[in-house]
C-alpha cells in the first residue's frame, strides 16, 4: 500500500484536483479557488487554505495548466521584451517578474532585442504569435503601442495602453549632488548615459537642473557621454580615462550607472589616485555589486526587484480585470551611502 502510494506521488500531474479535495473531504471549487489563486479565495478560512496548501505539497499535486488554458481559452504567458539579459540592472528586475508571475500561476517568455529597432518588431509579433496575453518591457524604448497591455519598466514615452514604471529621476540626482555638496564638493566630473537608454535623456535632464539649483559649475571638460553597449565595468573604464587624460582636476564624480561607476574607480585607482580620499565616486541603480566592491559603491537605489514585481502585478490585473491601468506609476529613489564618497580633499 505505501509502496503503490509513493508511486503516486512521486509521478508530478497524476494526482487530480478532484483527488485532493476527495482525501480533504472538501468541495472542488473549494480547493480549485485556493490552488488556482481565485478571488474568491479570500472568503475562505485561512486555516483551510493552509490544509488545502499543505495536501497539495504532500500530494505532490501540480496543476494541469494546459486544461486550464483550453477550458478558460487563455495561455496565462507573459511576454517580456528586454534589451540584455545578463546585465545587473535587468537581472534584478526581472527575478521580482519572475517571483510574482510564479506565484500567480503564469509564465512568460523572454526575447532580447539588444535595441535593434526591427529586431523589436519581429520579436514583438513573435510573441503574440505564441499566444502571449500582455507585455512587461524592461529599458525599452517603445515607438509605439503594442497591441496588448502592456507594463514599461523605465519606459518615458505616453502610449496607449501602457503604463510606464518610472523611477522620480531628479530626486535621485538631488540626493546624490546634495550629498556631494554637503561633503565639500564643487568639482564634479559627470557620465552621462548611452542615447539608447531609456532612462538617458530624463536622468540628464535632473542632473542639469539640479546642478543649477546647487550652484555647480557644468564644465564640459569634465562631463563624458557613454556610448558602448556593455553590460560589463568596461562600459565605464576607457571614459574615465578619458576624464583623467583631459588634466581638468575633478574631487568627485557621479557616474551614470553602478556599473561605469565600478569601472571607473579601477581606471581612477591606476592613475594612483584613491578613492575616496582623492576622488569620491556616485554610482546610481544599487545592483548586487555595489555593496561588495572596494571600496563599496555609494549609490542612487532603485528598487529593481519591487519595480519588476510591480510591473507584473499592474500587467496581471490589467489582463484579469480587461481593462487599462494608469499611464505612469511612479518610484521614490534613495541614497545609499558607503565607502566611496568623502570629504572632499583640501
Amino acid at each position: 500500500m505505501g509502496k503503490g502510494k509513493q508511486s503516486r506521488i512521486s509521478q508530478p500531474g497524476r494526482v487530480t484536483l478532484r483527488e485532493v479535495a476527495k482525501h480533504l473531504g472538501l468541495a472542488s471549487g473549494t480547493v480549485s479557488a485556493v490552488l488556482n489563486n481565485a478571488p474568491s479565495a479570500r472568503a475562505i478560512p485561512e486555516h483551510t487554505r493552509q490544509r488545502i496548501q499543505a495536501a497539495a505539497q504532500e500530494l505532490n499535486y501540480r496543476p494541469n495548466f494546459l486544461a486550464r488554458s483550453l477550458r478558460k481559452k487563455r495561455t496565462y504567458t507573459v511576454g517580456l521584451i528586454i534589451e540584455e539579459i545578463g546585465d545587473a540592472y535587468g537581472s534584478l528586475v526581472i527575478s521580482g517578474i519572475e517571483a510574482y508571475l510564479r506565484e500567480h500561476n503564469y509564465f512568460f517568455l523572454t526575447v532580447i532585442h539588444r535595441h535593434d529597432a526591427s529586431m523589436l518588431r519581429e520579436y514583438s509579433q513573435l510573441l503574440l504569435e505564441r499566444g502571449v496575453e500582455g507585455f512587461i518591457t524592461v529599458d525599452t524604448s517603445l515607438q509605439e503601442a503594442l497591441p496588448l497591455p502592456t507594463v514599461s519598466v523605465a519606459g518615458h514615452r505616453t502610449l496607449q495602453g501602457v503604463t510606464n514604471i518610472v523611477l522620480d529621476q531628479e530626486r535621485g540626482a538631488r540626493v546624490a549632488l546634495e550629498h556631494l555638496v554637503a561633503l565639500g564638493h564643487r568639482k564634479i566630473a559627470f557620465m552621462k548615459g548611452q542615447p539608447f537608454s531609456s532612462d538617458s535623456a530624463d536622468r540628464w535632464k535632473g542632473v542639469c537642473r539640479v546642478a543649477q539649483e546647487l550652484g555647480l559649475e557644468m564644465d564640459a571638460d569634465l562631463i563624458v557621454n557613454l556610448e558602448v553597449d556593455d553590460p560589463s565595468p568596461q562600459v565605464g573604464y576607457p571614459y574615465a580615462k578619458q576624464l583623467l587624460a583631459r588634466k581638468k582636476p575633478f574631487t568627485a564624480l557621479f557616474a551614470y550607472n553602478d556599473i561605469s561607476a565600478i569601472g571607473a574607480i579601477r581606471a581612477i585607482q591606476e592613475e594612483a589616485l584613491r578613492v575616496p580620499q582623492d576622488v569620491s565616486v556616485v554610482g546610481f541603480d544599487d545592483i548586487q555589486w555595489a555593496a561588495f566592491h572596494t571600496p563599496s559603491l555609494t549609490t542612487v537605489r532603485q528598487p529593481l526587484g519591487k519595480m519588476g514585481q510591480i510591473a507584473a502585478e499592474t500587467l496581471v490585473r490589467m489582463i484579469e480585470d480587461h481593462g487599462e491601468s494608469s499611464s505612469e506609476i511612479a518610484i521614490e529613489p534613495t541614497l545609499v551611502v558607503r565607502e566611496s564618497t568623502g570629504r572632499a580633499p583640501k
